[in-house]
């Protein structure tokens, strides 16, 4: 188990944030992730990775969130991006409690905050397309589950660009 922060070489501050990732992939139980270690302290078992670059090294460095703090001297920014996550991922688990209705077609519907969702069988493919609103997606599904997840994921894109 390595510990940079014992080692000379390492800039211990000047690092930069990157990004906040989540190793648990949409639908992906917990026993199947692969959780990462820190590259910083060694700790096992982080499931919201920062990515962090210092000038003075040649890799982006994947660390938990303690150290992200502690290395780009923020102690605002890396919590506030991991809480979103977070905060996605049990939006996330929600939604898949959602009890989508049938419509007289036989496409699964809902209605979220007065949009339209519907899954519906692309006749050419026979795999599951979604469209939101007015829009349709590109691409198909084998599974109706793997459909209701780009569904949640187009809700939050469209919530990110202001369109929802």
């Amino acid at each position: 188990m390595a510990n940079f922060w014992k080692q000379s070489g390492v800039p211990h501050r000047g690092w930069s944030l990157l990004d906040v990732i989540d190793v648990r992939e949409d639908g992906q139980r917990e026993e199947d992730t692969d959780y990462e270690t820190c590259m910083m302290c060694g700790n096992e078992k982080i499931r919201y990775v920062h990515l962090v670059e210092h000038p003075e090294i040649d890799e982006e460095f994947r660390v938990g969130c303690v150290c992200a703090e502690n290395m780009t001297n923020d102690y605002v920014n890396p919590l506030k991006r991991e809480r979103e996550l977070r905060n996605r991922a049990s939006r996330r688990k929600n939604w898949s409690k959602k009890q989508w209705k049938h419509s007289q077609k036989g496409n699964l519907y809902l209605k979220v905050e007065n949009h339209l969702l519907v899954i519906f069988t692309d006749k050419k493919t026979a795999k599951f397309k979604v469209m939101i609103g007015k829009t349709v997606g590109h691409m198909s599904f084998d599974t109706i589950e793997l459909a209701k997840i780009a569904a949640f994921n187009g809700i939050e894109y469209f919530k990110e660009i202001g369109d929802w």
